[in-house]
C-alpha cells in the first residue's frame, strides 16, 4: 500500500514569519525516514501505511507544542491506494514521460 500524505502545519500565533517552527516540523518528518518532498506550500511524505502517516502529523504537532505553539494550523490530504509503492516519485514519472520533464 501507498499512503501519500500532502501536510503543512505551522503556528498561527507566533509572528508572521514561520520558517524557524517549518524548519522543526521538517526535522521530525526527515528523521521518520520516509521519502518526502518539500515544496513552497505543503510536503509530501510517502509511508506504507496510514498509522505511520498519522504517526508523524502527531510528532510535528508534538514538537509544536512544546515550542509553546498555543495555535496550530494543518491543513492535512490523504491519497491510500492498495497494491502501489513508489508513488512519490512515480506519480511525476506518469506526467513525464507524457508530456516530458516538468519543472522541479
Amino acid at each position: 500500500m501507498s499512503v501519500l500524505l500532502q501536510m503543512a502545519m505551522f503556528p498561527t500565533d507566533h509572528g508572521e514569519s514561520k520558517s524557524e517552527y517549518v524548519a522543526e516540523v521538517i526535522k521530525v518528518i526527515r528523521e521518520s525516514g520516509f521519502p518526502y518532498q518539500l515544496t513552497p506550500m505543503a510536503t509530501i511524505i510517502e509511508t506504507e501505511k496510514l498509522s505511520d502517516a498519522l504517526n508523524i502529523i502527531q510528532k510535528c504537532y508534538d514538537t509544536l507544542d512544546r515550542l509553546d505553539c498555543n495555535r496550530v494550523y494543518a491543513p492535512i490530504t490523504f491519497d491510500i491506494r492498495k497494491g502501489h509503492k513508489n508513488r512519490l516519485k512515480g506519480k511525476v514519472k506518469s506526467i513525464e514521460n507524457k508530456i516530458g520533464k516538468v519543472s522541479k
